[in-house]
């Protein structure tokens, strides 16, 4: 019987590649989208079902944010996954870059038309004041 060795064959060796995108940097990404969308980290947990904690380790990369959750994040906060992620720089050309902005004119929206109406007189009132100053 004759036993055929196996013989370690050179292979080429990869190189080694670092990715320029790690968890602290996309917690900080994620921290600072948060921030800038007026969401507390309690209100990104309800919406994603899991502790504030979490998203708490999120943002400070103490733990890997799973592509997942990643994709719920970027929905919950309409930002593009690539912001997230550093491939794309954050668009400051928005419509409105204040979450809070949005969340009253959600409001505003459910008001009867009198109401809005009024709203509205009163708020470009307010505007033509505060141009002239």
């Amino acid at each position: 019987m004759v036993r055929h060795r196996f013989q370690e064959a050179t292979l080429p060796r990869l190189g080694t590649y670092h990715t320029p995108i790690d968890d602290k940097t996309i917690g900080q990404r994620l921290r600072q989208i948060r921030k800038k969308r007026a969401f507390s980290q309690t209100e990104i947990a309800e919406k994603l079902g899991v502790h504030q904690s979490l998203v708490s380790e999120y943002e400070r990369g103490t733990v890997r944010v799973p592509a997942v959750v990643l994709a719920g994040l970027a929905q919950i906060l309409s930002t593009p996954l690539d912001q997230f992620l550093g491939i794309k720089p954050p668009k400051e050309n928005g419509l409105f870059e204040d979450r809070r902005f949005i969340r009253r004119l959600e409001r505003i929206e459910k008001l009867p038309k009198r109401a809005k109406q009024a709203l509205i007189k009163t708020i470009d009132t307010y505007l033509a004041g505060a141009e002239k100053r």
